[in-house]
């Protein structure tokens, strides 16, 4: 089942993530690579794609796990998790309808 796995930053957090991104990507991709992965990325601070020196204020994440627990495990042993970039993360059964 699909899951969607939505995180959100403390304050001032673009430094922690810079400093675990390659981590953070190598993990994810390793899910791309399995084809679970329905959609991955940050949530930009302002309105651009590139928010520059204003960075991120959540991730969100959307794949397939075999079940919330291992959706939740996941989400809990996420680099920038254990750097400290996250204030929260939520983790909830999706459904995919569109497209």
């Amino acid at each position: 089942m699909w899951y969607v796995i939505y995180s959100e930053d403390i304050e001032d957090s673009l430094a922690l993530r810079k400093q675990t991104r390659a981590a953070h990507l190598e993990r994810i991709q390793l899910l791309v690579d399995q084809g679970r992965v329905l959609v991955a990325g940050p949530c930009p601070a302002i309105d651009n794609e590139d928010p520059g020196e204003a960075g991120f204020t959540g991730s969100l994440v959307i794949a397939e796990f075999e079940s919330l627990e291992e959706a939740q495990q996941w989400a809990d042993t996420d680099p920038y998790a254990s750097a400290g970039v996250y204030q929260k993360v939520v983790v909830k059964p999706y459904k995919k309808v569109l497209p």
